[in-house]
């Protein structure tokens, strides 16, 4: 039952008004002057209140002033009982009572039903802004929660991506070294890359990229990883990259891997013939580069036309053979190092990406983060759109 508050010094019009809105089945209470209406408003909370506008003391305008400050009679509405501002001329008047608070007018005298149409529709009124507040504590509620679950899996992603980082290889100290640069474009990316010893004379240099980003293509990176550094592919000679990509593409096909597939580029040095075999799944290829004066590098692309691994079933792939002459160095990479768009809405690509690499190699040594930190400020935005990863070997 809705609560309605009359507040009128008149005991008539107090008396006729209560006995009228009791009758429509209204919880009425009154108040006989501005002092007690406000103190039984912010006792009773109701959902409407018929004021007098002229009283001694607290007149109508006041009382509404000081109930629209009080928070919890924000949806209340407001009627003001008025012989003001109906006629010509003044239209000051009721825009002075507009101003302090009030919902509508009612002029004297009365028409009761005019009185009982009015109160009809400000109850509909309070009763829509009474459901909108309440949507909007349920709608704050839910978005507290997803905020809490927000910093919950922020807090996964984040460990999840500590993970990831933490099984990538260390760099490579000795006959052959290494240096790796790993920036996702988000908190997990779908690159991984390792370099280890096989045996004493071959050293496995392998870097992939999964299509898409985040949980899935992370865990997909991840299961290739570990097999490949277990060497848990059955019947297949991890010296032999094309052994090694034709097993990877039986044991993942897209079909069965949510429609993810990846591209790889698999090396295999040996040190004491200093050869280096390689095979590409559809991966960019990587770069030899060779000092052949001090003024002049010579960059051979490693790269072939194989399909990536998953896209069909029994892909026949290719092996390449290169003798590595002294100071060489190799560069593996995933597509998100050179696909860069630029601020003025050129593609950079794969050339200019060699062109910098070349010059940067000039200056010996050629140091990754330098040639990150070139290839940031060429960006339209601070975050890459793509993985960032870049392994160099150097083979003395």
């Amino acid at each position: 039952m809705f609560k309605i508050l009359v507040i009128d010094d008149d005991p008539i019009v107090r008396t006729v008004l209560k006995k009228t809105l009791q009758n429509q089945g209204y919880d009425t209470s009154v108040a006989k002057n501005g002092e007690e209406g406000i103190r039984q408003a912010q006792l009773l909370r109701p959902a409407l209140i018929i004021c007098d506008w002229m009283m001694s003391e607290v007149d109508g305008l006041e009382v509404c002033r000081r109930i629209r400050t009080d928070p919890e009679l924000a949806t209340t509405f407001f009627i003001l009982l008025t012989a003001r501002g109906a006629a010509r001329g003044e239209e000051e008047d009721r825009v002075r009572g507009l101003d302090a608070g009030a919902d509508e007018f009612i002029s004297k005298p009365i028409e009761m039903n005019e009185l009982k149409a009015r109160v009809r529709a400000g109850l509909r009124l309070h009763q829509l802004n009474q459901d909108l507040q309440s949507q909007k504590e349920v709608l704050e509620i839910l978005n507290q929660d997803l905020q809490t679950q927000k910093q919950i899996l922020d807090a996964e992603l984040a460990e999840a991506a500590d993970y990831v980082r933490s099984l990538l290889p260390s760099p490579l100290l000795g006959a052959v070294t290494t240096e790796n640069l790993f920036i996702p474009s988000a908190q997990l990316g779908g690159d991984c890359f390792d370099h280890y010893w096989i045996d004493e004379d071959n050293l496995a240099i392998y870097l992939l990229d999964v299509s898409g980003h985040g949980v899935g293509s992370a865990l997909l990176s991840v299961s290739v990883l570990n097999i490949l550094r277990s060497q848990s592919l059955p019947n297949t000679n991890f010296c032999q990259p094309s052994e090694v990509l034709k097993a990877l593409n039986h044991a993942f096909q897209m079909t069965k891997h949510g429609d993810k597939y990846f591209t790889i580029w698999y090396g295999v040095y040996h040190r004491l013939k200093r050869q280096l075999i390689y095979a590409n799944a559809g991966h960019p290829p990587a770069l030899l580069l060779s000092n052949t004066s001090t003024t002049s590098i010579q960059v051979k692309q490693l790269s072939s036309l194989d399909l990536p691994i998953g896209f069909l079933p029994d892909v026949q792939f290719e092996d390449a053979i290169f003798q590595i002459e002294e100071n060489s160095i190799l560069y593996i990479f995933s597509d998100g190092v050179y696909e860069i768009n630029q601020s003025d809405g050129k593609f950079w690509g794969i050339d200019a990406f060699i062109d910098l690499l070349t010059k940067h190699s000039l200056k010996d040594p050629c140091v990754l983060n330098q040639l990150l930190a070139n290839i940031i400020t060429l960006n339209y935005q601070d975050n890459l759109d793509d993985d960032f990863s870049l392994v160099k070997v150097n083979f003395g």
